[in-house]
């Protein structure tokens, strides 16, 4: 029986090494997160995104189960159904998490994420 709620997007993993990751996530318009957000035009939104980079660093990078704090966040170009975007996660040189979202349209989103150590 299939599930009823779909939170998480089609994921392939386009490259990754040690200290850095590219992910190509697929956002199908039957994610939960659409529902009632702009019925006539949804959009994703920022904070999804944001949960979806820690998880992903998490899960890929080895970062710690606590996030301390965020720096610089972004949100440029707004994420539609139906889209393909390329999430880029990165361990710097100061252990931080730089990520970024982007798709043909641009850069959707951006920022650091401090994770507790």
């Amino acid at each position: 029986m299939p599930s009823l709620n779909k939170v998480t997007p089609q994921v392939a993993v386009l490259s990754q090494t040690e200290h850095r990751v590219s992910l190509a996530l697929t956002i199908t318009a039957d994610l939960d997160y659409f529902r009632g957000h702009f019925p006539d035009a949804p959009i994703l939104a920022g904070v999804v995104q944001l949960d979806w980079a820690v998880k992903y660093a998490q899960q890929y990078l080895g970062f710690g189960p606590q996030v301390q704090d965020l720096e610089v966040l972004k949100f440029q170009v707004v994420t539609t159904p139906n889209m393909t975007v390329n999430l880029t996660l990165e361990r710097n040189a100061k252990g931080k998490c730089v990520f970024s979202y982007q798709s043909d349209k641009g850069q959707h989103a951006s920022g650091r994420i401090v994770f507790c150590e």
